[in-house]
């Protein structure tokens, strides 16, 4: 049976919608097809080319052409490598750390990131920080705050604050944060890859759900963003109610504006219509990222910004 036709008996309602979007055999093919382990090297612990050095002695690194610190590497379970024991890189997926090169923290900013569990980005954040500042690093819920915790603690990261309150909570620090993340909660079809549960549990149901949770998120999160700052949205999922939706929702809601992104990876064409809607030129400007593109998970990062003499409207 091809990829095609395992991902169409597996879920028809999830071929049939997203065969709309693209068509190709490659896509199906990269949709099943598991991941390559990649990896980020951890600079708050021990300097890059002494890490990179001591991998190499029995690894094969590829670098990932999008952040300097990321590489792909020939290990299948990263428990067996000491490094990661000891803090000095992290397991991330390639394409999830293209949203904290986005943001493009400083030292001595304040952060807000959003939905932040398991913390791969926050630990990114604070390494672009180099730890001074503050992160203020959300999850609504206790088991992955934890969990949140105990990495953060592992990667060595000092200036973070970890909270669990629902996101929309941050929406009362009107103009606060220097910078926001959303990474926002979705349907993870990027992460199929990784657990075939997201394809056979998979309903448009849950996707619209999603999309009620994420509008409400990137309002509060645009509203606590400073004038002049930078907001990252941005979802492991291809589906356009969760990504071109949502952005076009801030834009019509308000002042917001999107930044392109240059960085060297490859992208699908964002969606500008989609079910009778038609979405903002704007979003031309924002990363849709198919598995096929790049042997990465699926991802969709826009950047925005906020005018220095403006706010969210309600």
């Amino acid at each position: 049976m091809n990829a095609r036709d395992e991902v169409r008996q597996a879920n028809p309602e999830f071929y049939e919608r997203y065969s709309q979007i693209e068509d190709t055999d490659e896509f199906w093919e990269f949709i099943v097809r598991p991941l390559r382990q990649s990896i980020r090297v951890n600079t708050l612990k021990a300097p890059f080319d002494y890490i990179v050095e001591r991998l190499s002695e029995r690894y094969e690194l590829e670098p990932i052409p999008w952040v300097r610190e990321g590489f792909f590497i020939n290990v299948e379970n990263l428990a067996t490598v000491p490094e990661h024991s000891l803090g000095l890189i992290f397991g991330q997926e390639a394409s999830s750390m293209i949203p904290p090169v986005v943001l493009d923290p400083k030292p001595g900013e304040l952060v807000l990131d959003m939905a932040a569990a398991p913390g791969s980005k926050t630990g990114q954040i604070a390494q672009y920080m180099e730890n001074e500042g503050c992160i203020i690093a959300n999850d609504p819920k206790i088991e992955r705050a934890n969990v949140l915790i105990a990495n953060l603690n592992r990667m060595g990261v000092l200036n973070t604050r970890v909270t669990t309150r629902d996101g929309a909570y941050f929406g009362r620090f009107e103009n606060t944060f220097d910078r926001v993340l959303l990474d926002a909660p979705c349907s993870s079809v990027g992460m199929i890859r990784k657990k075939w549960r997201f394809l056979t549990e998979w309903s448009l149901r849950t996707v619209v759900r999603y999309m009620n949770i994420q509008k409400r998120l990137i309002l509060a999160g645009y509203r606590a963003l400073k004038p002049g700052g930078v907001m990252v949205y941005s979802t492991c999922t291809i589906d356009p109610l969760e990504n071109e939706e949502v952005v076009d929702y801030l834009l019509r809601k308000t002042d917001a504006r999107l930044e392109k992104i240059d960085l060297p990876v490859r992208t699908s064409e964002p969606v500008l219509e989609w079910e009778g809607r038609q979405y903002s030129e704007e979003l031309r400007k924002a990363l849709r990222i198919h598995p096929n593109d790049n042997d990465t998970e699926a991802f969709f990062i826009a950047k925005i910004v906020k005018p220095k003499d403006g706010g969210a409207d309600e």
